[in-house]
C-alpha cells in the first residue's frame, strides 16, 4: 500500500478505528489511576490526607510541565518522521510511566513516573493530526467527534474500573494501565499505517520546536490560525473551572458525597459520549463549523453561569444538560484549524495546540483553587462560591466574541512545498 493509498480513509478504516481506540485506552488508563492517586501517596510518604493532596497537585503540574515543553519537540518530530512512530512511542512512554508509578517505593519516582508520562503525552495531538492527514476537511468535525466519543467513554469507565481494582490493591490499577498501553502498542504495531507521506514532511527544526518558537509559528501561519489558537486557549482554561474545584464546590454547596460527585461526573461523560457520537455530525451538517464552533462556545458560557448561581441541585443538573453542548466546541475548532495549516505542519500545529491547553492546566487549578478559597468560608471576601465558575463563564464568553466577529469559513490552503529532505533521509 502507497503513502497516497493510507492517506485515503475508505481503503483503511482500521486506522481510524485504532486511533479512537487508542485513545479510549488512553483515557481510561488516566482515569484508573484518579481514585487511588492519594492512597498511594500517603503509602509512599506517610502523610495524612491534607498534605498527600498538596503533593498530589504538585504531580498534576509536573505532568503539565512536562507535556507543556515537549508537545511542540513531538510535534516536530511527527512533522519530521511521520505520526506513526511518535504514537507508538508515545504508548510505550505512558506504559513505563505507569509502571514506574506502580513499582515506586519513593516519592521522587511517583515524580519521574509523572514526568515520563507528560514527555511522551503526545497521544492526543498526534490522534488529531492522523486525522487531520487522512480525513478531507468537510469530514473533519464527524471524525474529531469520534475521538470526543472515546473520551467520554474513557471518562466513565476508568475511574469506575480503578476504584473496583484500588479496592483489591492500591497499585494494581497502574499495573492495568500500563498493561493498556502495552496492548495498545502492539496493535498499533501491525494495524497503523503512516499518515504523512514522505513527500510531505519536513525538515525538524529546534527553533520552531519549543513553545515560544510554536507558538510563534502558529501566529506566522496567520490571522485565522492565530485566532483559533486564542479561542482554543481560552476554552481551556475556562473548562479547567470544573476540573479543577468540582468535587470541592459542589460538596460545600450542595453537601454532595464522593459517590453523588462521581455519578455526576459519569453523567458529563455520557452526555459527552452523546453529543460527539450522535449530534456532532448532524450539527455539521445543519450549522458548518463556525456556527457549531460558536454555539459550543454559547454553551459553555451558559452552563458556567449556570453552575455558578444554581440554587439547589436541580438547575445545577440543568446546567450539566447544557453544558454537554460544548461538546461541540473541540471537535469544529480542531476542523477549522486543521484547514488553515499546511499539510506537513499539521504535527508542529497539533503540538502547539497542546501546549497551549497544557499550559492551562498549570495556570487553570492555581486560578480556581485560590477564587473558590477567597469566597467561600468564614474568612470569605464574600460569600461568592460560584466566583471560580463566573470567571470561565468571561473566558468561553470571550473565545464566543472571537468567533463570531473574526472567524469565517474558508477553504482548506495548499500545502507548502515539500523541502528537500533527501540527505536528511537517506
Amino acid at each position: 500500500m502507497t503513502d497516497e493509498q493510507r492517506q485515503r480513509p475508505g481503503d483503511n478504516p482500521r486506522a481510524l478505528a485504532f486511533i479512537v481506540l487508542l485513545v479510549l485506552i488512553d483515557t481510561m488508563s488516566f482515569g484508573l489511576v484518579i481514585p487511588v492517586l492519594p492512597a498511594l501517596v500517603m503509602e509512599v510518604t506517610g502523610l495524612p490526607l491534607s498534605s498527600a493532596s498538596a503533593i498530589g497537585g504538585g504531580l498534576i503540574i509536573s505532568f503539565a510541565l512536562a507535556q507543556f515543553l515537549a508537545s511542540p519537540v513531538l510535534g516536530g518530530v511527527s512533522d519530521r518522521f511521520g505520526r506513526r512512530p511518535v504514537l507508538l512511542l508515545s504508548m510505550a512512554g505512558h506504559a513505563m510511566a505507569f509502571l514506574i508509578a506502580g513499582l515506586a517505593g519513593s516519592l521522587a519516582l511517583l515524580f519521574v513516573g509523572r514526568i515520563v508520562a507528560g514527555i511522551t503525552g503526545a497521544s492526543y495531538a498526534t490522534a488529531y493530526a492522523y486525522i487531520a492527514d487522512v480525513t478531507p476537511p468537510e469530514r473533519r468535525a464527524q471524525n474529531f467527534g469520534l475521538v470526543g466519543v472515546a473520551f467520554g467513554f474513557g471518562f466513565m469507565l476508568g475511574p469506575a474500573l480503578g476504584g473496583l481494582l484500588g479496592g483489591i490493591e492500591a497499585r494494581l490499577p497502574f499495573f492495568a494501565a500500563a498493561a493498556g498501553c502495552l496492548l495498545n502498542l502492539v496493535l498499533g504495531w501491525f494495524v497503523l499505517p503512516e499518515s504523512l507521506p514522505r513527500a510531505q514532511r519536513r525538515p525538524f527544526d529546534w527553533r520552531r520546536s519549543n513553545p515560544l518558537g510554536t507558538l510563534l509559528q502558529l501566529r506566522a501561519l496567520g490571522g485565522p490560525v492565530a485566532v483559533l489558537a486564542t479561542v482554543h486557549f481560552l476554552w481551556w482554561f475556562a473548562i479547567q473551572a470544573q476540573h479543577s474545584i468540582w468535587p470541592y464546590y459542589t460538596q460545600y454547596r450542595y453537601g454532595w458525597s464522593p459517590q453523588e460527585v462521581g455519578l455526576s461526573l459519569a453523567l458529563v461523560g455520557g452526555l459527552a459520549v452523546f453529543v460527539n457520537g450522535v449530534l456532532v455530525k448532524r450539527a455539521v451538517r445543519w450549522l458548518g463549523e463556525v456556527r457549531m464552533l460558536a454555539a459550543g462556545l454559547l454553551a459553555g458560557t451558559v452552563a458556567m453561569l449556570g453552575y455558578a448561581w444554581a440554587p439547589s441541585v436541580l438547575p445545577l443538573l440543568a446546567a450539566i444538560g447544557v453544558s454537554a453542548l460544548g461538546g461541540f466546541t473541540a471537535p469544529a475548532l480542531q476542523a477549522l484549524v486543521t484547514s488553515e495549516a499546511p499539510v506537513n505542519a499539521q504535527g508542529e500545529l497539533q503540538g502547539g495546540l497542546n501546549a497551549l491547553a497544557s499550559l492551562t492546566t498549570i495556570l487553570g487549578p492555581l486560578l480556581y483553587s485560590q477564587s473558590f478559597a477567597r469566597f467561600s468560608g468564614e474568612n470569605a471576601l464574600v460569600e461568592l462560591p460560584g466566583a471560580p465558575f463566573l470567571i470561565s463563564a468571561s473566558l468561553a464568553a470571550t473565545a464566543f466574541l472571537l468567533v463570531v466577529t473574526r472567524v469565517r469559513q474558508v477553504p482548506c490552503p495548499e500545502p507548502e512545498p515539500a523541502a528537500d529532505t533527501s540527505q536528511i533521509m537517506g
